[in-house]
């Protein structure tokens, strides 16, 4: 497979200076041996703002990434391909520890036997139903916090056939580790394509359309005009984004987690879609495959709150309306705001002077998802694109994140961790889309079959991620069961309406929107 170009931790360094470190993280403490002083320079790093967040006991997040292959698991092979590969990579050969001399958070590099990071239990081959055995196993992951004493990542190897797998690959790993498009990045740097086993895969980009020079008057009104709607839009979000940091909240629906849902267990599940299916209503609409996320969730919700409201009212039907009246329901979305969009390489992402660097580079974006029952399906999508038409005008996602970062400086982690988390459990769910590979790939010889990202940690009680990988799209959730008893029906309306999309588009005449 051959290593990511970087240099692996020095192993005649000298280790046994305590230099007085411990791990806090809500565990019980532990002595962490590190490296010796004269090697500080090289061998520590400081701790970032969103690494520090991340280790709060407001946001204590984690990420779960499920993936399944066409072929049973080989773990010698895996070790072998995580030592040359995974393992060089700063921040999974690095402890966050902090320093208690001067009470500052570091990352402190450390000696990873990659045997310690590999769990493989023994399975009954034999077991009723294999895929209620993976998402009572997954789930199960949510509810143990990791090893604060080696670094924040471990692979879970499942040689169980499911429904959709022949064995099931899991990476557990801290939040403060790195954010989705760091992530997917370093696990595409991983793997090769199928089709070519030296060749690395296809790194989707987002393609621009050529302009045409108007001329100097009409680009001096447009920019003047475009200027004026940034400001006005970042200043609109700005000021709901405060309302709901004092005040402002979502209404009280059968999809709203209670004070402590980010604590409880989740139950993870995921449904996998067609994306060729999506781009057929994209095209058709003259879309981004974001509005038409978007617009499958607000329906998606629109369909399953329907149904709930009607249980709750003893009418049982979700054909009929029984939709409170203003519902006010919220999804955080999470933004990169790397000036370098999508995926990247992951040598480009550790340049120094790179604009799309490694870290936890996303804003919030808190929007609106309209619930209605409307009768025509297309306007759930008509809605959700005028919403996110008025978001890329807005700043919100970088005044978010400087936000974050400033009251951090100035009154510490704590009390930006509660701000955020505050913020955060106003909303009532969160949502992320990630692109992944346009080919089939290998995961060190493992040929995937679908990948299935998600988060637990955060006060939601549902948050739900978008994962495309070839002509698929993977929805991933995490719920919390006490909120989501049924979350399997919630994964059917988002698949539904998708269809009902479809339908839409290729029965009438629809030439966009």
């Amino acid at each position: 497979m051959g290593s990511l170009g970087l240099k692996p931790i020095d192993t005649k360094t000298k280790i046994g200076s305590k230099m007085g470190v411990n791990t806090t993280n809500g565990h019980k403490n532990s002595t962490v041996v590190a490296i010796e002083p004269e090697q500080e320079r090289q061998e520590h790093e400081p701790a970032s703002p969103a690494t520090r967040l991340f280790h709060t006991k407001s946001l204590n997040c984690y990420i779960i990434a499920i993936l399944g292959c066409t072929t049973k698991i080989n773990r010698d092979v895996i070790k072998k391909g995580l030592e040359s590969t995974l393992v060089n990579h700063p921040r999974f050969r690095s402890l966050p520890v902090v320093d208690e001399k001067k009470g500052i958070r570091k990352w402190v590099k450390t000696r990873v036997n990659v045997e310690d990071h590999i769990i493989c239990p023994d399975l009954d081959t034999d077991m009723d139903s294999p895929d209620e055995f993976l998402e009572n196993y997954t789930s199960s992951l949510t509810t143990t916090p990791l090893d604060m004493t080696k670094p924040l990542w471990e692979v879970h190897i499942l040689n169980v056939k499911t429904s959709e797998a022949e064995g099931v690959g899991i990476l557990k790993l801290h939040h403060s580790i790195g954010d989705g498009i760091s992530i997917i990045s370093l696990i595409l740097a991983c793997t090769r394509k199928a089709s070519d086993p030296e060749a690395l895969p296809t790194i989707p980009s987002s393609t621009k359309k050529e302009k045409v020079d108007p001329g100097f008057l009409r680009r001096f009104c447009y920019y003047f005009w475009f200027l004026c709607m940034v400001f006005w839009y970042t200043v609109v979000d700005a000021v709901m984004f405060l309302a709901t940091i004092l005040f402002l909240k979502d209404t009280e629906t059968p999809m709203k987690g209670g004070a402590g849902v980010g604590h409880t267990p989740k139950r993870l599940v995921h449904r996998t879609i067609s994306l060729d299916d999506m781009k057929i209503v994209k095209n058709a609409l003259n879309l981004t495959i974001n509005d038409v996320v978007m617009g499958i969730a607000q329906a998606g919700f629109s369909r399953y709150l329907n149904r709930r409201y009607g249980y709750k009212n003893g009418k049982g039907s979700s054909k009929t309306n029984n939709l409170p009246n203003n519902i006010r329901l919220r999804g955080s979305v999470v933004f990169n705001i790397r000036p370098s969009t999508g995926i990247k390489a992951l040598a480009e992402m550790m340049e120094k002077k790179s604009k799309a660097k490694w870290g936890n580079k996303v804003g919030y974006v808190l929007t609106r998802l309209p619930i209605s029952l409307p009768d025509n399906p297309l306007d759930y999508i008509r809605q959700a694109k005028t919403i996110i038409d008025k978001k890329k005008l807005s700043l919100e996602s970088r005044f978010s994140f400087a936000a974050a970062k400033l009251t951090q400086d100035i009154f510490g982690s704590q009390v930006a961790a509660k701000i955020t988390s505050r913020v955060l459990s106003h909303t009532t769910v969160l949502i992320s889309n990630v692109v992944g590979p346009q080919e089939e790939i290998t995961f060190f010889g493992h040929k995937l079959s679908y990948a299935a990202p998600t988060t637990f940690g955060l006060p939601h009680a549902v948050t739900i991620h978008f994962q495309s990988y070839c002509n698929k799209m993977t929805i991933s959730m995490a719920v919390d069961p006490q909120v989501i008893p049924d979350p399997y029906q919630l994964c059917d309306d988002l698949q539904d309406s998708l269809q009902m999309f479809k339908e839409a588009v290729t029965n009438q005449d629809v030439k966009g929107i």
